[in-house]
């Protein structure tokens, strides 16, 4: 038999989904003709599809430096450099491609994949959009489209989007699991649970679809639930570090934490964020607590909190911090005057209303952009931005006739950063107002929830030692947890 139709009979299998006979034929054309373009490409392709990344980077380069005209060649080159996490020589993989065919629906999708990949959204849309422009109903191209949108926040845009990618391909898992998250962005919890269910029936060892279905089981109240979808997370892609982190905070939330230990070290040991990693290590009474909540722990929680943190807090934590903060700095400012007032770590708005009436310049500052989008949604703010409050306030000379933070300081220790800085940003006659949760001895202790409590004599100390003087600090009862009221202080201090 030829070479030639040894490789007909490849290309057979390969087209069929038999991997094994497909390669097995590869390899003889190749024993027979080392130099041959199509054998070594293909069973790159393989090596791809069985997972073997730098096998496949191998064999394509061993293609592509027989001949460099292929822009097919190029284009999967520059996927297995991807599947390595070499996203910016990925990029110049497809650029090549691209060059040597500019219309090249594949090319351009897995380019825009790639920025996507590198964060630039904005120019990974503009890739899809060519593709399509080229293809309409190119699956991939529609679903990939719509998780740039829904990385951008533009949830009903990326939601149409999935539709249009089942539209054109029906039983397509990614597009259900992308629609999934965007529904719980939305707020939609039971479309969401559908979605992500919908998704395990097409393809039941589909970990990412087992993570948003765990992580949407413990916000709702359900953490047995949960661990039993993180174990099956794990299952399918063994060592997946948001499976198993997501496992050590559903142990922690559910009280066993010697058992959340042991599985926080294994998030770090398999590549979860190390600084969140040891922060929550530091709640469970293991390693020393930070100064304050590593910024992009506290991001990354509230970005999955936004959808369900109102209704959460306030229907089922009986949240009153705002409105209790609020009515204590009403007391302290004198009426008929407006003034610049900012909301730190404003979240989804929950102050700007009860602000509003005494602002004349009414401002937000949170890390999460998924909560900004909620505030946002109010129209009740003049202007906001997704910054870290301490560096917010020390940046420029910019100053506030009142600084809010309900809720905030729960997730700083130390408090000299941030009283330094508020004191720099406070105009003459300016107020602070502040919640803390409350500790009865001791300056401030990291709990096992993740949060820091802070005791009375320090908050005095700390005000006295950058300048202010304490107008009010009062006892309150900040919300319910485990049917229990947690205890809080609030504070009114203002510059000497």
């Amino acid at each position: 038999m030829t070479n030639e139709s040894l490789l007909r009979q490849a290309v057979a299998h390969h087209q069929r989904g038999e991997l094994a006979e497909a390669d097995a034929l590869y390899a003889q054309v190749l024993e027979r003709d080392p130099a041959s373009f199509d054998a070594l490409h293909l069973s790159g392709v393989i090596a791809r599809q069985r997972g073997h990344a730098q096998r496949a980077l191998e064999l394509i380069g061993r293609a592509i430096a027989l001949d460099g005209t292929r822009a097919i060649a190029h284009c999967n080159y520059g996927a297995a450099q991807q599947d390595a996490g070499s996203d910016e020589d990925a990029l110049a993989s497809y650029e090549r491609a691209l060059a040597l065919q500019p219309a090249y629906p594949l090319a351009l999708c897995n380019r825009a994949n790639a920025l996507r990949r590198l964060g630039r959204l904005d120019e990974a849309l503009h890739g899809y959009a060519a593709a399509l422009a080229l293809s309409p109903r190119y699956p991939e191209a529609l679903c990939n489209r719509a998780l740039a949108l829904q990385e951008l926040g533009r949830h009903d845009e990326a939601l149409d989007g999935f539709a249009a990618a089942l539209d054109a391909r029906p039983a397509y898992p990614e597009a259900v699991n992308g629609a999934a998250v965007s529904l719980l962005a939305t707020g939609d919890a039971d479309g969401a649970l559908q979605g992500f269910d919908r998704a395990l029936q097409l393809r039941p060892a589909y970990a990412e679809a087992w993570c948003g279905r765990a992580g949407l089981l413990l916000h709702d109240g359900q953490p047995e639930a949960a661990l039993d979808s993180w174990h099956r997370a794990l299952a399918a892609r063994p060592g997946y570090a948001r499976a198993q982190l997501g496992l050590a905070n559903t142990l922690r939330a559910l009280g066993r934490h010697e058992a959340a230990v042991i599985a926080y070290r294994q998030a770090k040991k398999v590549g979860a964020d190390a600084a969140a990693v040891d922060y929550l290590l530091a709640a469970l009474g293991t390693g020393t607590a930070p100064p304050a909540s590593p910024p992009e722990y506290v991001a990354a929680l509230f970005d999955s909190y936004a959808p369900r943190f109102e209704r959460h807090l306030v229907d089922e934590l009986r949240y009153r911090t705002p409105e209790l903060l609020v009515r204590l700095l009403a007391r302290h400012l004198p009426e008929g005057t407006l003034r610049d007032v900012l909301d730190l770590g404003c979240g989804t708005g929950l102050c700007g209303p009860l602000l509003r009436p005494f602002a004349r310049h009414l401002a937000g500052v949170d890390l999460s952009r998924a909560m900004l989008a909620r505030a946002r949604a109010l129209a009740v703010y003049d202007e906001l931005a997704c910054a870290d409050i301490v560096p917010f306030l020390q940046a420029g000379d910019r100053q506030w006739q009142v600084l809010a933070a309900a809720d905030v300081l729960v997730y700083v220790g130390d408090l000299d950063a941030l009283f330094g800085a508020a004191r720099r940003a406070l105009a003459p006659g300016g107020l602070f107002a502040f919640s803390v949760e409350a500790l009865d001895e001791g300056t401030h202790a990291l709990r096992p929830s993740g949060r820091y409590a802070h005791g009375a004599p320090y908050l005095r100390e700390c005000a006295a030692r950058h300048g202010f003087a304490v107008r009010a600090l009062e006892p309150c009862t900040l919300r319910q947890d485990s049917g229990a009221g947690v205890a809080g202080l609030l504070a009114v201090i203002a510059p000497e």
